[in-house]
């Protein structure tokens, strides 16, 4: 291991009560975080927010716990995942407060030591018309200036100053509530960064055990102490309150929030477009059009990616991985990257189809007919590679919820043309909580004989933090509603230096197959998904499959593996990579022979077209997907092919096979007479 990760990490923290959570284990000596040879992994300095930025710009400090705002100029550095200091609600200790009206004040003072909180409240008194005078002042002032100013004033207090401003004030703001109030998202107000290349996995599962273990064990530790500091130093003739332990206590387990996982991420990019809209802040090297890229700090390589790279330094016999893959022999990721890299495309295509062969040998090919129903286009996740969504702010009537009379009508044409299954996937919109999923799979059940193959991860995370539940009781409750299985969508590349890139804030690899992972246990199936085209690099390709092969291996529960090109029509995302047919052909026969435990393969005629459809039934593939009555969102990046049962079942013949339908767990239906 490098000096670099070895050295004692020099940390400034945030010193209001907030923060302690987050380090309280890392100064502890029973429970500092150490190297193998004892000595410490961090040293931590308390410090004001503004301050820690300051000393992490100057290089005074190489991880500190610094304000979201500081980062728009800092993006070189790294972001510690998982991790942030936010609230989803009223947040009580970043407070406006005046003697009057607030929008009436003629002056705001703004509390020096933050940069993220008088951002945000310089974008709310934006989004209200509002323009007072706003002055920075040293923190602690903003109070006294308000007593003082006769009613014409207002102050942003943060921080530990700002515990019972409510009650001594009778106009306030909160500006978590009013955050949470115009958008319905957490606000995230610091996080940890750190100089580039300086923390490795070690320091973050350190970070991220130190912040578990003080909110599991110590939170009230960390009140008392905290009360106890305050009376000791309070003023004899301070008429400021200092509250009961238990109501710190409850200020850090239930108001303060410390994750940094969908949801935050989703608030997070919602506050800084805001912003940057606002013309409030702009991020140097950044294109109007571009989305605001956090840099997370890297898990690295992982060890069975860095094995791969050591064996594929050694020769590979390509003829000899081919013919063990054909027969249904495992390959490893060594062998899987030399495939992709080396093999010829029609031998690959061969070998593939040899494998198909074995084990679909009765000459069928399957399809299901169902319909896509996408049931809104509100989304708070501003994917760079979509164009379907629009943002729930939007005020142009682009955005939509589909009403039961549209969704019965819809129900009820699939069913006339044959439907047996719905695949229902939609924005991730804050207005819809658990109880609109459940009723709507209740009222589905009662009405109709569809299954319903609903939801994708990324849903699914996002129902489970707007309740606050975990993804195993989302999920349970769903299924008892009437939830029959999981589409696979959002997995796009499961690697996060691709997500972090394209769409960071939302979930991440492991969120993702965590959903999948919990919903495998509880007896539903679900497919899996590829889509390429993102500059990923061939071992992003083969980690992806690797990932889901290691959890059918645990799980058996994906039915079914689809990839399929990128489509960048009208999307922010501009096509900078090989999408073409041949390339898909070789990520599909590649699939086949290494994901050696899903049993099928379908083709993705939607992206390229029927004619390749047939072809790909050559390179592996035994199923030909859906005749997809409506499909929205390929079809707004420009893919525009549509077909109906008769047409698949002449293209699937013009290949050489037999068409069958099949449910979604591939049963396969009696023929249609």
């Amino acid at each position: 291991m490098s000096t670099t990760k070895t050295k004692t990490i020099r940390v400034q923290a945030v010193s209001f009560l907030n923060a302690r959570p987050l380090y309280h284990s890392l100064i502890d000596p029973q429970h500092a975080p150490r190297h193998a040879d004892g000595t410490l992994m961090f040293e931590v300095v308390e410090a004001l927010p503004a301050d820690c930025a300051a000393a992490l710009t100057a290089g005074d400090c190489d991880l500190a716990l610094v304000p979201v705002a500081s980062y728009v100029d800092h993006p070189e550095w790294e972001v510690v995942p998982g991790i942030g200091i936010g609230c989803r609600g009223a947040v009580e200790t970043v407070i406006v407060c005046a003697e009057r009206p607030i929008e009436d004040v003629e002056i705001i003072y703004l509390d020096g030591a933050s940069r993220s909180s008088a951002l945000l409240l310089r974008l709310l008194l934006h989004e209200r018309g509002l323009a007072p005078a706003l002055e920075r002042v040293e923190h602690g002032r903003g109070e006294a200036l308000v007593r003082a100013s006769g009613g014409s004033a207002a102050a942003l207090i943060i921080g530990d100053a700002a515990f019972g401003l409510r009650d001594r004030f009778e106009h306030t703001w909160d500006l978590g509530a009013k955050w949470f109030e115009a958008t319905g998202l957490p606000m995230v107000f610091a996080f940890w960064a750190a100089r580039p290349g300086v923390l490795g996995p070690e320091h973050v599962q350190a970070l991220q055990r130190a912040r578990d273990r003080s909110l599991g064990k110590y939170a009230e530790a960390i009140a008392k102490q905290y009360r106890d500091e305050l009376l000791a130093r309070r003023d004899p003739t301070s008429t400021e309150p200092v509250l009961p332990e238990t109501r710190y206590a409850d200020y850090l387990r239930k108001t303060i929030r410390y994750g940094l996982e969908t949801q935050q991420r989703e608030g997070l990019v919602e506050y800084l477009s805001r912003c940057r809209l606002a013309g409030l802040i702009e991020i140097p090297g950044l294109h109007p059009e571009d989305q605001v890229h956090v840099s997370f700090v890297g898990a690295g390589a992982p060890q069975q990616l860095v094995a791969a790279r050591a064996r594929r330094s050694a020769p590979l016999d390509l003829n000899a991985i081919l013919a063990r893959a054909a027969a249904g022999e495992r390959i490893d990721l060594a062998e899987g990257l030399f495939l992709y890299e080396y093999a010829p495309l029609m031998r690959l295509g061969e070998a593939a189809d040899q494998r198909r062969t074995a084990l679909h040998d009765d000459g069928n090919v399957t399809y299901i007919i169902d319909r896509n129903v996408n049931y809104t286009n509100f989304c708070v996740t501003r994917c760079k590679f979509c164009n379907f969504y629009v943002p729930p702010t939007d005020k142009t009537g682009r955005g939509y919820v589909l009403s039961r009379e549209q969704l019965a009508q819809k129900f009820r044409e699939t069913e006339q043309l044959g439907g047996i299954q719905i695949l229902l996937q939609g924005g991730l919109n804050p207005e819809l909580g658990l109880s609109y999923y459940e009723d709507l799979f209740r009222w589905t059940k009662a009405n109709f004989s569809l299954k319903l193959h609903a939801l994708s991860p990324t849903e699914i995370i996002h129902i489970a933090q707007i309740e606050e539940l975990p993804i195993i009781e989302v999920l349970r409750r769903l299924q008892t509603a009437g939830m029959d299985s999981l589409p696979g969508g959002g997995a796009e590349i499961l690697d996060d230096e691709i997500r972090n890139r394209i769409s960071p804030f939302k979930n991440s690899t492991e969120e993702w197959l965590e959903v999948m992972r919990a919903a495998h246990a509880l007896g539903m199936r679900s497919s899996a998904t590829m889509v390429f085209g993102f500059q990923e690099t061939p071992e992003h390709i083969l980690m992806h499959m690797d990932r889901l092969r290691s959890l059918q291996d645990e799980t058996g529960g994906f039915t079914a593996f689809i990839a399929w090109p990128f489509q960048a029509a009208g999307t922010r995302l501009k096509l900078r990579d090989d999408t073409s047919a041949f390339r898909y052909l070789r990520v599909q026969a590649l699939a086949r022979l290494y994901l050696d435990n899903i049993a099928n393969i379908q083709v993705s005629w939607p992206t390229l077209g029927p004619e390749i459809g047939e072809i790909a039934l050559r390179f592996g593939a035994n199923d030909f997907g859906s005749v997809m009555i409506e499909e929205n969102v390929v079809s707004t990046a420009g893919a525009h092919f549509m077909m109906t049962a008769q047409e698949i079942e002449k293209h699937i013949r013009l290949a050489g096979f037999v068409p069958r339908r099949r449910t979604m767990e591939y049963g396969l239906l009696e023929p249609v007479r």
